[in-house]
C-alpha cells in the first residue's frame, strides 16, 4: 500500500462551503465533538461506512465518556501530525458548533503495492444536520480529487469512488 506522508504544514487547506467548514480534528474540539456524536449515535450507525463492517474492525460509534473521547481525539491528532491519517471536524461556519467529522485514511483493502496512493474516506453529520450529508460528501470528494495526491478516493458504503 502506498500512502503519501504529507507534513502538516503542507496538507491542503480544508474547504469552506455555505453550510459547513472543515478544520483538522484536534483535542480542543473534545467537548463539542463528544456532544455532536453522542447525540447522533443511531444516525451515525445508519450512515454509509459506519456500523456495517466496511471499515475493518472499527465498530465506532460506541458509548464513551468525554475523557475517552479526548484520548480518541489525541490519537487522531497524532496521526495527522505524523501524516498517517487525516481527520477533520465539520463545523457550522456561523457558530463553530461541531456538526460532523471526516476521516481520510489509507485504503486498508488495498493489497497492491504499486506506488499508487489510495484513500478510504468516511464522514458523518449530526442527526440534526442530516440534510448536509450529501453536500459534505460532494465538497470533500471534490477537495480530495483536486488538492490531494490520491489516485483513488473510495467512500465505503457509498456509491462514490473517484479516480485521479
Amino acid at each position: 500500500m502506498s500512502w503519501p506522508t504529507i507534513h502538516p504544514a503542507e496538507v491542503p487547506e480544508p474547504p469552506v462551503a455555505a453550510h459547513l467548514r472543515l478544520e483538522p480534528l484536534h483535542p480542543r474540539h473534545n467537548e463539542r465533538d463528544h456532544a455532536a456524536w453522542t447525540s447522533s449515535i443511531d444516525h451515525i450507525t445508519a450512515t454509509p461506512g459506519f456500523g456495517d463492517g466496511t471499515w475493518g474492525d472499527d465498530r465506532w460509534p460506541f458509548e464513551m465518556d468525554a475523557a475517552a473521547n479526548l484520548g480518541d481525539l489525541e490519537m487522531h491528532w497524532c496521526e495527522f501530525e505524523r501524516g498517517e491519517a487525516y481527520a477533520y471536524s465539520v463545523l457550522d461556519p456561523g457558530s463553530d458548533d461541531v456538526i460532523g467529522c471526516v476521516y481520510v485514511d489509507p485504503d486498508v483493502t488495498d493489497r497492491v503495492d504499486d506506488g499508487v496512493p489510495r484513500s478510504m474516506v468516511r464522514s458523518w453529520v449530526r442527526a440534526t444536520h442530516a440534510d448536509l450529508d450529501a453536500e459534505l460528501v460532494e465538497v470533500v470528494d471534490t477537495w480530495l480529487a483536486t488538492a490531494w495526491p490520491f489516485a483513488e478516493v473510495r467512500w465505503p458504503g457509498r456509491d462514490v469512488t473517484r479516480r485521479g
